[in-house]
């Protein structure tokens, strides 16, 4: 009975280290594909007529958009913050009117901030205008976050910015966490769709 168990045991060991190995293979393949699926459902591309048309009208990286809106709202155009602001791109009521009036749009109201093709082209006149005067994602980002004056006055001290173009130091930490999760989303967005990297 014992030598019919080693030869068994003989006979299944060669075939078991083949099975191993292709196991592995698949669940390492499985993986990867698994991880990019989560990636693109983490990260994903919505709006894409309306944000790439706006990205462009403003001269604007559409990923850089793509991150705002994931970071925003999460791509929900009915989201309202707790202060108040609306939609994809979560315009405040203020910021809206002042948009409102360098677009010469007189028949919008802030409820349109609800409206997602409105609130692209909003969000994107936006970062656009940011972009013009601040030069860098980083920079438009954190005015986005926390209004021109505020980044305009870090600028202008040296303790935050060493050449008056870069934030070297971000001194609100929303805001600074908040510049760090668009950089990532956009470097997320360009590894995961530009091609042409």
């Amino acid at each position: 009975m014992t030598v019919t168990y080693r030869r068994r045991k003989k006979r299944t060991a060669p075939l078991l280290i083949p099975i191993l190995i292709i196991s592995l293979i698949l669940l390492v393949i499985g993986g990867y594909f698994g991880y990019n699926k989560y990636l693109e459902i983490a990260y994903p591309i919505k709006y894409q007529s309306w944000v790439e048309k706006y990205a462009a009208e403003n001269h604007l990286n559409k990923y850089f958009v793509y991150a705002v809106i994931k970071t925003e709202s999460g791509f929900d155009p009915s989201a309202e913050s707790n202060v108040g602001a609306r939609g994809l791109m979560q315009i405040m009521e203020d910021t809206f009117d002042w948009i409102k009036f360098k677009l010469d749009d007189d028949n919008a109201v802030y409820g349109d901030m609800y409206d997602a093709q409105t609130n692209i082209r909003y969000g994107c006149y936006l970062l656009g205008y940011l972009m013009d005067e601040f030069g860098s994602v980083e920079v438009a980002a954190a005015a986005y976050h926390a209004g021109r004056g505020n980044v305009n006055s870090w600028l202008s001290d040296k303790k935050y910015s060493a050449d008056g173009v870069h934030l070297d130091n971000i001194p609100i930490s929303d805001t600074a966490h908040y510049v760090n999760k668009i950089t990532k989303a956009m470097n997320k967005y360009i590894k995961l769709y530009d091609n042409t990297t």
